[in-house]
Parts: C-alpha cells; sequence; structure tokens
C-alpha cells in the first residue's frame, strides 16, 4: 500500500480533537490505576456505585452542554435549571414517582424551551440568553422554596429514583448510561447529528443548504434543559429534598467536562464519549482527593479542592492548545 503523493500532510496525522479524546481517556485510566495503588478500598464495590450514584447528575448536564456547544452555542442556565427542577420535584413528589420525575424534567424542558426561543427568534446571543434564564430559574427556584430545602416524599417511591438500586446498580447510573447510549446514537448515527455538527462548524452555510439551523439549535436547547431536569430530579430524589440554592457552578462544571473531552467550544466538532470520560475524570479527582484527605498526609477543604481542579482544566486546555499548534505546523 502507497501513499497517495497528493495527499496534504495534514492527513497523515490525527486532528488535535483526536488527540484530545484519547488523552482523556488515558488520564482517566491512569487516575484510576493510581488511585488502585495507592488506597484501600478505591476500588471497592461501595466507592465505584457511590462514585456513580452521586457523579450521574453531573454527568447528564455535560451530555446537554456537549449537544448545545458543538452547535456553537453555550447554556450557562443548567445549574440553576437542576436548582429549580429539585424543587418541583419535590413538590410533585407526594403523587408518586412518575409525578415527581416528570414534573422536573418538564421544568428543565420549560427552561430548554425558552433559550432557544430567546435564541432563535430573538436573536439574543447564547450566554446572555441564558445567563438570563440562570438567574430567573434560581429566583424562581427560592420563591417556590420559600428559601430554604423542601423535603421530598418518602412514603411514595419517588426517592427510589436516587438512592434505589436496579440490577445491582444504581438508578442513577443507569440513567446516566442510557442517556449517553441515546446521546451516542443520535450525534454518530443519525441525520440529526450530522446536522447539528454542520451547524457549528458553518451555520451561514447550513442555511444555505436549506437546513432548518433555528429549529435544531431550538432542539439542543430542549435537550439541554430536559437533562438538567432530569439532574435536578435525581438531586431530589438522592437526598431527599429539593435544593433552590444547589446547582451553583454546574455549568462550569459542564463545559469543563466538555472541553477536556475535546469538544471545540467554537463548535462544529465533539463527542459523547469524549464528554463522559471528561465528567468522570473531573469527578475522579474529587474522589481521589477525599481519599487522600482520609490519609491524613493533607486536609484539603471543598475550596481547594476547586482551586487544583480549576488549574487541572488550565493545564489540559493548554495541552490541548499546544497539541493544536503542533498539528497546525504540519
Amino acid at each position: 500500500m502507497s501513499l497517495n503523493p497528493s495527499a496534504s500532510p495534514r492527513t497523515l496525522f490525527a486532528s488535535p480533537q483526536d488527540i484530545a479524546k484519547v488523552g482523556v481517556v488515558v488520564a482517566l485510566v491512569l487516575l484510576v490505576l493510581f488511585g488502585w495503588a495507592r488506597y484501600d478500598n478505591f476500588l471497592s464495590e461501595y466507592n465505584i456505585l457511590s462514585f456513580l450514584r452521586y457523579n450521574a447528575m453531573f454527568a447528564l448536564i455535560a451530555l446537554g452542554m456537549t449537544f448545545v456547544i458543538i452547535t456553537g452555542g453555550i447554556d450557562l442556565s443548567v445549574g440553576a435549571v437542576a436548582a429549580l427542577a429539585s424543587v418541583v420535584a419535590a413538590l410533585a413528589s407526594p403523587y408518586g414517582l412518575l409525578a415527581g420525575v416528570a414534573a422536573g424534567t418538564a421544568t428543565g424542558l420549560v427552561a430548554g424551551l425558552l433559550n432557544g426561543v430567546i435564541v432563535t427568534r430573538l436573536g439574543i446571543a447564547p450566554f446572555i440568553a441564558t445567563l438570563a434564564t440562570m438567574l430567573a430559574a434560581y429566583g424562581s427556584a427560592l420563591l417556590l422554596a420559600d428559601n430554604q430545602s423542601v423535603s421530598a416524599s418518602y412514603d411514595t417511591a419517588f426517592t427510589e429514583f436516587g438512592q434505589g438500586d436496579l440490577f445491582g446498580l444504581p438508578v442513577p447510573a443507569l440513567v446516566m448510561v442510557a442517556a449517553y447510549l441515546v446521546g451516542w446514537l443520535v450525534l454518530e448515527r443519525t441525520r440529526t447529528g450530522r446536522r447539528v455538527l454542520a451547524i457549528g462548524g458553518a451555520e451561514d452555510a447550513s442555511r444555505l443548504m436549506g437546513l432548518n439551523v433555528d429549529r435544531l439549535k431550538l432542539g439542543v436547547y430542549l435537550a439541554s434543559g430536559a437533562l438538567a431536569g432530569l439532574a435536578g430530579v435525581i438531586l431530589a430524589a438522592q437526598f431527599g429534598a429539593g435544593q433552590p440554592t444547589e446547582g451553583v457552578g454546574w455549568e462550569l462544571f459542564a463545559i469543563a467536562a466538555v472541553v477536556v473531552g475535546g469538544t471545540l467550544l467554537t463548535g462544529g466538532s465533539g463527542s459523547v464519549g469524549a464528554t463522559f470520560a471528561g465528567a468522570m475524570l473531573l469527578a475522579l479527582l474529587f474522589n481521589l482527593l477525599n481519599f487522600e484527605n482520609g490519609k491524613g498526609w493533607i486536609s484539603l477543604s471543598a475550596y481547594w479542592q476547586s482551586v487544583i481542579r480549576g488549574l487541572f482544566l488550565l493545564l489540559f486546555v493548554l495541552l490541548q492548545a499546544k497539541i493544536a499548534k503542533t498539528s497546525d505546523d504540519f
């Protein structure tokens, strides 16, 4: 087999995004191996299941953020929407599991619809549109909850959605896996996924090709809102209460997971699987720091843990930029 001499040298090398996708998986594996070697019970069933149960809600909002960023947008409202959805779900929980899940998810859908309409119909920049929705959602959550936690009903099966197990696995983890499978199928195996990628790569060209850009953008904001609402349902069910003051910084976690996974903030490229790896990587950092605190050598508060995670994100982004520059030189 011979190489085509007319081919561009760039085609002989993986793209920076492909390198980043591999890099995040390698980093995740290395952290797992480090934790296994250093800490007792790190790979115990209890730690693994607890890790998946707690971090499922963060992974869900990162999934929605992936599709939004692929189109060249941003959704700053996901944390606030999750907080509002947790309150609504807790208020609806006395009517049963389905009522609580439906109410919380519908809350997210409404927020996503609002974001989508403001961005597509009013022509407002996604940063401003979703910032406004974020403020409105936090205010609505505090008003509904009267500035306090709202207890969820334990008389129905609602709390099982966050605290229960199915087939030996946490229900939130199963929901997360199902959502990522659907997300992967949509992005990688459907015409809709290809169109979403096309919009992020060249929106004007997509319009000229006859794609309904506004409808697709509305769809991704609806998906992001629904997943944030579902994360809020898990929050309420897992802790037994709606949390109107939770969700602060969740949007930053989601954006960080997407970026670490190699998705371009400018849009046009992205991977659901890499986002999942990025979300697990960032969550694993906290898990490792908690184990390190337990050894007694150091004692890092949650504030310092956030600083360390921020520095880790910065390091990862700098490495990606270096890889991209190196690739451009060929």
